[in-house]
Protein backbone atom coordinates (compact mmCIF):
# COMPACT_ATOMS: atom_id res chain seq x y z
CA UNK A 1 0.00 0.00 0.00
CA UNK A 2 1.18 3.23 -0.98
CA UNK A 3 2.13 5.21 1.75
CA UNK A 4 0.18 8.55 2.55
CA UNK A 5 1.29 11.49 1.53
CA UNK A 6 -0.19 15.27 2.38
CA UNK A 7 0.18 17.57 5.58
CA UNK A 8 0.39 15.82 9.19
CA UNK A 9 -2.84 14.75 11.17
CA UNK A 10 -2.64 16.36 15.06
CA UNK A 11 -0.95 13.60 17.31
CA UNK A 12 1.77 13.79 20.25
CA UNK A 13 4.17 15.82 18.36
CA UNK A 14 2.85 18.20 16.42
CA UNK A 15 2.93 21.30 19.05
CA UNK A 16 6.21 20.05 19.25
CA UNK A 17 6.73 20.18 15.60
CA UNK A 18 4.74 23.51 14.75
CA UNK A 19 7.09 24.88 17.99
CA UNK A 20 10.06 23.96 16.09
CA UNK A 21 9.09 25.26 12.77
CA UNK A 22 8.13 28.50 14.48
CA UNK A 23 11.72 29.10 15.90
CA UNK A 24 13.11 28.72 12.75
CA UNK A 25 10.60 30.58 10.87
CA UNK A 26 10.65 34.05 13.24
CA UNK A 27 14.51 33.35 13.75
CA UNK A 28 14.67 33.49 10.35
CA UNK A 29 12.10 36.20 8.90
CA UNK A 30 11.52 37.97 11.59
CA UNK A 31 8.36 38.32 13.85
CA UNK A 32 6.55 41.00 11.15
CA UNK A 33 7.63 38.91 8.26
CA UNK A 34 6.94 35.66 9.87
CA UNK A 35 3.12 34.23 8.88
CA UNK A 36 1.08 31.66 10.52
CA UNK A 37 0.92 29.83 7.13
CA UNK A 38 4.61 29.76 6.74
CA UNK A 39 4.99 28.26 10.06
CA UNK A 40 2.43 25.88 9.04
CA UNK A 41 3.79 24.96 5.76
CA UNK A 42 7.39 24.31 7.74
CA UNK A 43 5.36 22.25 10.30
CA UNK A 44 3.42 20.16 7.60
CA UNK A 45 0.41 20.81 9.30
CA UNK A 46 -2.76 22.78 8.42
CA UNK A 47 -2.96 26.27 9.69
CA UNK A 48 -5.70 25.93 11.69
CA UNK A 49 -4.27 23.46 14.03
CA UNK A 50 -1.65 26.28 14.91
CA UNK A 51 -4.72 28.17 16.06
CA UNK A 52 -5.93 25.25 17.47
CA UNK A 53 -2.83 24.48 19.95
CA UNK A 54 -1.60 28.26 20.05
CA UNK A 55 -4.41 30.73 19.07
CA UNK A 56 -2.66 34.19 17.91
CA UNK A 57 0.73 34.51 16.24
CA UNK A 58 1.76 36.36 19.82
CA UNK A 59 0.72 33.69 21.73
CA UNK A 60 2.80 31.02 19.25
CA UNK A 61 5.70 33.44 19.62
CA UNK A 62 5.86 33.73 23.37
CA UNK A 63 5.90 29.81 23.52
CA UNK A 64 8.54 29.48 20.81
CA UNK A 65 10.45 32.20 23.18
CA UNK A 66 9.67 30.22 26.16
CA UNK A 67 9.22 33.47 27.68
CA UNK A 68 7.95 33.57 31.38
CA UNK A 69 5.93 36.62 31.35
CA UNK A 70 3.26 38.52 28.81
CA UNK A 71 4.49 41.80 28.12
CA UNK A 72 0.87 42.34 26.66
CA UNK A 73 -0.68 41.87 29.79
CA UNK A 74 2.01 43.37 31.72
CA UNK A 75 2.43 46.57 30.11
CA UNK A 76 -0.65 48.23 29.51
CA UNK A 77 -1.39 48.38 33.29
CA UNK A 78 2.08 50.07 33.51
CA UNK A 79 1.61 52.51 31.10
CA UNK A 80 -1.99 53.17 31.06
CA UNK A 81 -1.48 56.42 32.78
CA UNK A 82 0.53 58.18 30.34
CA UNK A 83 4.22 59.24 29.93
CA UNK A 84 4.31 61.13 33.12
CA UNK A 85 5.82 59.04 35.59
CA UNK A 86 6.46 55.93 33.24
CA UNK A 87 10.15 56.03 33.86
CA UNK A 88 9.46 54.87 37.44
CA UNK A 89 6.74 52.51 36.69
CA UNK A 90 8.66 51.06 33.90
CA UNK A 91 11.11 50.06 36.12
CA UNK A 92 9.30 49.21 39.08
CA UNK A 93 7.60 46.42 36.87
CA UNK A 94 10.75 45.04 35.55
CA UNK A 95 12.02 44.56 39.17
CA UNK A 96 8.83 43.01 40.22
CA UNK A 97 8.86 40.44 37.67
CA UNK A 98 12.49 39.82 37.59
CA UNK A 99 12.57 39.81 41.74
CA UNK A 100 9.61 36.99 41.43
CA UNK A 101 9.46 33.42 39.74
CA UNK A 102 9.96 34.71 36.28
CA UNK A 103 13.35 35.57 36.78
CA UNK A 104 14.96 32.74 36.89
CA UNK A 105 13.56 31.48 33.24
CA UNK A 106 14.42 35.03 32.58
CA UNK A 107 18.24 35.04 33.59
CA UNK A 108 18.26 31.22 31.81
CA UNK A 109 16.65 32.92 28.37
CA UNK A 110 19.58 35.85 28.85
CA UNK A 111 22.37 33.12 29.04
CA UNK A 112 21.31 31.49 26.02
CA UNK A 113 20.98 34.22 24.14
CA UNK A 114 24.54 35.12 24.89
CA UNK A 115 25.88 31.84 23.15
CA UNK A 116 23.55 31.40 20.93
CA UNK A 117 22.83 33.20 17.83
CA UNK A 118 19.44 31.49 16.75
CA UNK A 119 18.63 32.58 20.55
CA UNK A 120 19.46 35.77 20.03
CA UNK A 121 17.77 36.68 17.18
CA UNK A 122 14.42 35.43 18.92
CA UNK A 123 15.24 37.46 22.18
CA UNK A 124 16.08 40.56 19.59
CA UNK A 125 12.74 39.51 17.61
CA UNK A 126 11.10 39.66 21.26
CA UNK A 127 11.99 42.71 22.82
CA UNK A 128 11.67 44.81 19.45
CA UNK A 129 8.09 43.70 18.93
CA UNK A 130 7.03 42.54 22.02
CA UNK A 131 7.97 45.23 24.41
CA UNK A 132 9.77 48.19 22.90
CA UNK A 133 7.24 48.87 19.90
CA UNK A 134 3.89 48.13 22.27
CA UNK A 135 5.56 50.53 25.17
CA UNK A 136 6.12 53.12 22.75
CA UNK A 137 2.82 52.77 21.02
CA UNK A 138 0.88 52.64 24.24
CA UNK A 139 2.76 55.77 25.46
CA UNK A 140 2.12 57.23 21.62
CA UNK A 141 5.65 58.34 21.11
CA UNK A 142 6.24 60.32 17.90
CA UNK A 143 7.04 57.36 15.66
CA UNK A 144 10.33 59.01 14.19
CA UNK A 145 11.77 59.28 17.51
CA UNK A 146 10.46 56.09 19.24
CA UNK A 147 13.18 53.74 17.74
CA UNK A 148 16.08 55.97 19.46
CA UNK A 149 13.97 56.30 22.43
CA UNK A 150 13.21 52.58 23.09
CA UNK A 151 16.86 51.55 22.06
CA UNK A 152 18.22 54.30 25.13
CA UNK A 153 15.29 52.76 27.92
CA UNK A 154 16.95 49.05 26.83
CA UNK A 155 20.23 49.73 27.08
CA UNK A 156 19.31 51.21 30.48
CA UNK A 157 17.32 47.90 31.59
CA UNK A 158 19.31 45.37 29.94
CA UNK A 159 22.63 46.74 31.51
CA UNK A 160 20.61 46.51 35.08
CA UNK A 161 19.37 42.72 34.72
CA UNK A 162 22.82 41.78 33.59
CA UNK A 163 24.78 43.21 36.25
CA UNK A 164 21.59 42.78 38.51
CA UNK A 165 20.88 39.09 38.26
CA UNK A 166 22.98 38.00 35.80
CA UNK A 167 26.14 39.08 36.85
CA UNK A 168 25.21 39.72 40.52
CA UNK A 169 27.38 42.76 40.58
CA UNK A 170 27.22 44.17 44.26
CA UNK A 171 25.71 46.11 45.47
CA UNK A 172 23.53 46.61 42.92
CA UNK A 173 22.35 42.81 43.06
CA UNK A 174 21.36 43.27 46.71
CA UNK A 175 19.50 47.04 46.27
CA UNK A 176 16.12 47.66 47.50
CA UNK A 177 13.82 47.55 45.14
CA UNK A 178 12.80 51.37 45.92
CA UNK A 179 16.30 52.18 45.69
CA UNK A 180 16.59 51.31 42.01
CA UNK A 181 13.49 52.59 41.35
CA UNK A 182 14.20 56.51 42.28
CA UNK A 183 17.71 56.44 41.02
CA UNK A 184 16.71 54.44 37.69
CA UNK A 185 13.47 55.93 36.70
CA UNK A 186 14.17 59.43 35.85
CA UNK A 187 17.04 58.28 33.68
CA UNK A 188 14.22 56.41 32.03
CA UNK A 189 11.80 59.16 31.92
CA UNK A 190 14.63 61.56 30.63
CA UNK A 191 15.31 58.75 27.47
CA UNK A 192 11.17 59.28 27.09
CA UNK A 193 10.45 62.29 26.99
CA UNK A 194 13.17 64.74 27.42
CA UNK A 195 14.55 66.68 24.54
CA UNK A 196 17.55 64.92 23.31
CA UNK A 197 20.09 66.83 20.87
CA UNK A 198 20.70 65.29 17.44
CA UNK A 199 17.41 62.83 17.71
CA UNK A 200 16.04 64.18 14.50
CA UNK A 201 19.78 63.09 12.78
CA UNK A 202 19.76 60.05 14.22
Amino acid sequence: MAGRTGRRPGNPDTRESILGAARSVFADKGYDKASIRAIASAAEVDPALVHHYFGTKDQLFLAAMQSPIDPGQLLPEVLAAGPDGAGERMIRMVLRVWDGPAGKAGVALIRSAMTNDWTARLFREFISTQVLRRAMTELAIDPAEAPIRSNLIATQIGGLIMMRYVIRLEPIASSPAETIVTTVGPTLQRYLTDDIEGLNGV
